[in-house]
């Protein structure tokens, strides 16, 4: 059987996120703490898996005030929560040339909360790297509702509306490198 082990490179790869604020201003923020496992199954691609931990309190919003916000037991609860992470449970579609999609369904594990979600997945390519080794890319996308996984904190606006939304875009850019 064809299995490969890669590595997920985080000098490379980027878990990203957006949300409204005031109802009609993006915020974007990423965790730079990100590492994982991905094993290829290439004769059975439905059975590949994917496994990845981010650390909690590397979240960056660039805006010190707000991201200390967002570790506090306010959001993430990072002293208490250190890490969020994903575990797959099923792959659907083959990833045979660039441009195929397919779709990564697993477990999101956010302040010891677990929901499943969807990602919709996009193969990027797989090519040699300048130091003989090999790597792929792939990009994923899913929205969650923040409030699924206890982050319910907000402040209602005199306008009406609230601060911030509860509606939360997630994309990831990945680099995996061949074991």
């Amino acid at each position: 059987m064809a299995k490969t082990t890669w590595q997920i490179d985080p000098a490379h790869t980027a878990v990203e996120f957006a949300v409204k604020h005031m109802m009609f201003t993006t915020v974007r923020g990423r965790f730079k703490d990100v590492k994982g496992t991905i094993l290829i199954d290439e004769e059975n691609p439905d059975a590949s898996t994917v496994s990845v931990e981010i650390g909690a309190a590397s979240i960056d919003t660039g805006v010190a005030d707000r991201d200390a916000h967002l570790r506090s037991a306010d959001f993430l609860d990072v002293e208490n929560k250190p890490a969020l992470t994903f575990r797959s449970k099923k792959v659907e579609g083959a990833m045979k040339k660039e441009g195929d999609k397919f779709k990564v369904v697993g477990d999101l594990t956010i302040r010891d909360t677990t929901m499943e979600v969807t990602l919709d997945c996009t193969y990027e390519g797989t090519g040699k790297d300048p130091w003989g080794g090999t790597r792929f890319g792939a990009r994923a996308t899913t929205t969650i509702d923040r409030r699924d996984w206890g982050l319910k904190w907000n402040q209602a606006l005199e306008t009406g509306g609230i601060l911030v939304a509860n509606e939360v875009r997630i994309e990831v850019e990945v680099q995996g490198v061949k074991e």
